[in-house]
This record gives structure tokens, C-alpha cells and sequence, in this order.
């Protein structure tokens, strides 16, 4: 199903002050498609943050990458799905089985809660990796191949979709190509702050839609900006050109 340019942006809310996190939502409400919760956030503020989110009426991808025994990464999936989030993510890394359970009981938390269930992303390989990291920690590469040795693990194990950087979306959507596909890496053609940037495998906006990304996942360029707004906006545009293209 298409969706409008903005709506491809999922704003990242990578900060541990809850008030700017809900600031910055309050914002950019009806500018962008939603807003990732990570680590720093989640750590910070629990799920009150989250339930704050959704009851400003966003679009949350809970994203805390679950990797662990099954049966652990399935408690955290049902609570995600009980919660009304849109989109969680598990590590692929952490097996089929993991991927299996955790869709399953995320599946029937959410609609016990009478919730939409939500979507399950496999992340792949982070983008902050490259081929020289990844051989530094035992794992066959190059990215390109282990991404999608990855992938293919986690379309057989019932994920909806999965996270991967822009350089491997041609490739990961002709061996998914089901599958919603949120990528993040992603740096405006354009000048913006990213200030501690560690991202290795990016792209521009424009790039990534080209090459089949569904959603992008968007934070200082939009969040550390001079007016966010305007930086969205421009991303939007810069969107539209890959729709376009």
C-alpha cells in the first residue's frame, strides 16, 4: 500500500530528556510518519515514554533490537504488542525460532488488547558495521552477503519485515520483496548536523526510495537542526525525487 512522501520518515528520538523527545513529536505532528523509541529513550523512560507517544496519536516503532533465548525475546514481544506500537525490532541474529516466537506472541498479545498487531523488523546488519568490523567480530562477510543470508532467515521465520542499510535495499527487496523495508543511514543531500556521526553505510533520502526503502529512519538531521521543521520538509523533498525517479 503507498503512503505519502512524509510518511516515510520516522523521526528518531534519540535523546534522554522525555520532554524534548515529546517536544520534538508535538512538533513534527502530521510532518513525518512516526517515531522510533530506542535504547537511550527507553532506558531512560520505560514505557510510560512509549504510552505517551501513542497517546499523542503517533506512529511508535519501538526499536530495542531483542536478542536473547526465545522464550525471554516472546515476553518482550507481547508486551510490545499489548503496548499499540506499530513496528519492534528483534535482532536476525538471534535465530529463527527467536523470530518465530516473537511474532507469534506479539501477534496474540496485541489482539488480546484488542491492538493492531504489529510489525516485526529482523534487523540485519547496523550500519555503523562495515566489512573490516564485521570480520572483526567472526561473522562472514562482506556486509552485502550476511545481510542477506539474514534476510532470508528472517522471511522464513515470519518476520514482516527487516532493517537494513541503503547501500543493501536493491538487493534485500528483490530477495524480500514482501517486506517493509526501514532503513536507517540516511544523510540529506544537503549539509545537516550529525555531530558523533557513526553510521558507515549511508545514503541520501533520494537514493534510498530509488532503491525500494519503505520507511527511513531519520534523527539528527531532523532532530539536531536548526528548525526541524524545515529540515523535514526538505527531506520530503528530497523523497519525493527517489518516488519520482
Amino acid at each position: 500500500m503507498s503512503v505519502a512522501s512524509h510518511e516515510r520518515i520516522l523521526v528518531a528520538l534519540d535523546t534522554p530528556d522525555a520532554d524534548r523527545a515529546l517536544a520534538l513529536a508535538d512538533a513534527l505532528a502530521g510532518r513525518v510518519g512516526g517515531f522510533k523509541i530506542g535504547g537511550e529513550l527507553f532506558t531512560s523512560h520505560g514505557m510510560p515514554v512509549v504510552h505517551e507517544v501513542l497517546g499523542m496519536g503517533h506512529t511508535v516503532f519501538l526499536d530495542l533490537k531483542f536478542h536473547d533465548i526465545p522464550n525471554s525475546v516472546a515476553g518482550a514481544a507481547a508486551a510490545a504488542g499489548r503496548a499499540g506500537v506499530s513496528m519492534f525490532t528483534v535482532h536476525a541474529l538471534g535465530g529463527a525460532e527467536m523470530i518465530r516466537r516473537a511474532a507469534s506472541a506479539a501477534a496474540e498479545a496485541a489482539r488480546a488488547a484488542g491492538k493492531r498487531v504489529p510489525r516485526l523488523l529482523a534487523v540485519t546488519v547496523l550500519t555503523s558495521h562495515d566489512d573490516a568490523t564485521l570480520e572483526d567480530i567472526g561473522l562472514a562477510g562482506p556486509c552485502s552477503a550476511a545481510v542477506l543470508r539474514l534476510v532470508a532467515l528472517a522471511r522464513e521465520a515470519g518476520a514482516h519485515g527487516v532493517v537494513c542499510s541503503p547501500l543493501e535495499v536493491a538487493a534485500v527487496r528483490g530477495a524480500f520483496p514482501a517486506g517493509l523495508l526501514v532503513v536507517p543511514g540516511i544523510r540529506p543531500a544537503r549539509g545537516a548536523e550529525t555531530r558523533g556521526d557513526d553510521q558507515s553505510r549511508v545514503a541520501t533520502p533520494e537514493q534510498a526510495v530509488r532503491a525500494g526503502a519503505d520507511r527511513l529512519v531519520i534523527g539528527r538531521p531532523i532532530t539536531h537542526a536548526a528548525d526541524a521543521l524545515a529540515a523535514a520538509a526538505a527531506i520530503v523533498e528530497e523523497i519525493r525525487r527517489g518516488e519520482r525517479a
